[in-house]
């Protein structure tokens, strides 16, 4: 039986990517620790996917949960237009240093993050004299967020936003090239529109919400060169792929690339508080750094830089650096690869891979959500399916045992019929 609270709310509520009136009933939360969801009645979960993500760490890690406390103590929030504060600062420099791009404007999620780099790609333009530099080439299976700017780089026909596609500025979307033929023709496209494009925008090394798709470090560093020598900007969204993900603190960092303008969240405060961040190279920013008021960046949202949520993202790059992340992302994909080996025999599956602590088991159709999620509950994990995917990006923290349950899980529900 529902509490009262339950009942009452779901009568008000109005859920993510649900259609409500055929949602499978929400689960009631009643605490997180480690890899483990707790719920209401008893049960426990794995989570599978870092709530959307996120939790790189785990839940409720004791360095995350006393630098909040105390900042709480201190400052929970302040404007952040004509002031600053430390940990704000702070956090802009062990950024910079960690990517190499020089400013850093942060913002609230990663979505945000997102219309201010396309913001800043139009403005450096408009700047410099060339305001015609106004469209953006991004790609297929690509998302970016689910705002409108952002809406507008990703994908118009594959993805969730194809309702939309009428509603928001028409782009050039192309697939991500491979093979040198498809090379000369991207090439080729960047020439003839160089003066129109203001960026190209890509996930790198891997599409997420489009479909898990994954395209190779040398794939990525061509796609930058070609931009770069068509005068065009390169940003890269590392909302899903930075703070290690892939197997790099960043996967630019795999193709030996620095993008002019980066995009992150999610993981930036280690899954504890949303913060979005939108980092720029010095170019870039001296395009804007003038006496002219009008070359300014007019963005603002009203919580940016929240000292609340600097303070978890500097206590989650503490641990970046005094705990083992990037080889446990190492171990992780090490088992992944093993442990979802078996799923590639299975009838329905296209395809099984595994990059960092991410794995992938595609199948040949869409798979059925409302019928596997509760078969995955059932066996005590958390993983939410989508498209024609089943896949986990578990928190970097995940014990063997906890990765076996999973896999497992993901082996048995499509053994027996997804």
């Amino acid at each position: 039986m529902n509490p009262d609270w339950y009942d009452e709310g779901m009568a008000h509520i109005w859920l993510p990517y649900s259609q409500m009136k055929t949602a499978i009933p929400s689960l009631r939360v009643a605490s997180t620790l480690g890899c483990r969801i707790r719920l209401e009645d008893g049960r426990e979960l794995v989570d599978g996917i870092s709530s959307w993500w996120s939790a790189c760490h785990g839940y409720n890690h004791p360095h995350i949960m006393e630098c909040m406390q105390a900042q709480l103590a201190r400052m929970p929030h302040v404007m952040f237009g004509g002031l600053v504060h430390e940990g704000a600062l702070r956090l802009a420099s062990r950024l910079a240093r960690s990517t190499g791009l020089e400013r850093v404007f942060f913002s609230d999620s990663g979505s945000v993050a997102v219309e201010v780099a396309l913001k800043m790609a139009l403005q450096y333009w408009r700047n410099a004299g060339k305001p015609h530099k106004d469209r953006f080439l991004c790609f297929s299976h690509g998302y970016h967020g689910d705002t409108l700017g952002a809406m507008s780089v990703s994908d118009p026909e594959k993805s969730m936003h194809k309702a939309f596609k009428n509603a928001v500025i028409k782009q050039f979307v192309v697939d991500i090239p491979s093979g040198e033929y498809a090379f000369e023709e991207f090439d080729s496209l960047l020439e003839a529109h160089h003066g129109e494009l203001a960026g190209v925008i890509i996930e790198p090394l891997v599409q997420g919400a489009g479909g898990m798709k994954f395209h190779s470090p040398d794939v990525l560093a061509e796609i930058y060169r070609i931009a770069h020598k068509h005068g065009i900007l390169f940003i890269a969204d590392e909302i899903a792929t930075g703070f290690a993900r892939t197997g790099t603190m960043f996967a630019c960092q795999q193709a030996g690339i620095t993008p002019d303008i980066m995009c992150l969240g999610k993981a930036l405060t280690g899954g504890a508080m949303t913060l979005g961040a939108t980092l720029a190279s010095k170019a870039v920013f001296e395009g804007f750094y003038d006496d002219n008021p009008e070359h300014a960046l007019m963005h603002g949202p009203t919580f940016m830089a929240n000292p609340l949520a600097c303070a978890a993202a500097n206590a989650s790059l503490d641990l970046f650096e005094r705990e083992p992340r990037l080889a446990q992302v190492a171990d992780i994909e090490t088992k992944l690869t093993v442990m979802l080996e078996p799923c590639r025999a299975l009838q329905h599956v296209k395809d099984v891979r595994v990059m960092g602590a991410i794995g992938v088991v595609q199948m040949q159709a869409e798979v059925d959500v409302h019928a596997l999620r509760p078969q995955f509950i059932e066996r005590g994990v958390w993983i939410r399916p989508f498209g024609d995917i089943v896949y986990v990006m578990p928190p970097f923290v995940m014990t063997t045992d906890e990765l076996a349950l999973l896999t497992k899980a993901v082996y048995n529900v499509l053994k027996d019929g997804a």
